[in-house]
């Protein structure tokens, strides 16, 4: 059976991508190449939502991920990912970014409602993420059916992210 973490991360630094970066560092996923997929999850795989990735193999390599990021300069950062799946693993995802909390969930909801209905499939787990990052408040936090975090930063100025990630399995090579 594979396993497909849920990992998270909300950071504050000078640059969107400093803060990006940052982000993904509180999630232990900064030092992979991260290859975007679409949303399915494949039969016999295992969703555990672990908050921060153990060590997934050597730096450098290449990490299958679906991924819900967003980046402010003032404001609310929030990321969320949902995800239904069946009692085989297979399943879906549907990420949503933006600076409001409730949009977020309530278009996470949408997009999983839209793709259970695509499907002839027995959906009988789900799951959420959502993390918020207030990058004019000095403090970041998250809401989440899988558990609570909070991350306190120190922002003056520059740009805050959040990021929720769906890791799916180990790194493998690039080259």
């Amino acid at each position: 059976m594979g396993m497909i973490r849920i990992v998270w991360g909300a950071a504050h630094a000078p640059t969107a991508m400093a803060s990006y970066d940052a982000a993904l560092a509180e999630a232990n996923v900064h030092n992979y190449n991260l290859v975007h997929v679409s949303s399915v999850i494949p039969s016999n795989a295992t969703v555990e939502a672990v908050g921060t990735a153990p060590n997934l193999g050597p730096v450098g390599e290449q990490l299958t991920v679906v991924e819900s990021r967003e980046t402010v300069s003032e404001g609310l950062a929030v990321a969320g990912l949902g995800w239904a799946s069946e009692p085989s693993g297979r399943g879906i995802f549907y990420e949503a970014g933006g600076t409001d909390p409730d949009d977020v969930e309530t278009r996470i909801e949408r997009g999983l409602t839209a793709g259970r209905t695509l499907r002839d499939w027995q959906f009988t787990d789900e799951g959420r993420k959502i993390v918020t990052a207030n990058n004019d408040e000095s403090k970041s936090s998250d809401r989440s059916e899988t558990g609570a975090k909070t991350v306190s930063e120190q922002s003056t100025s520059g740009y805050t992210t959040a990021v929720v990630l769906a890791v799916y399995g180990d790194s493998t090579p690039l080259i």
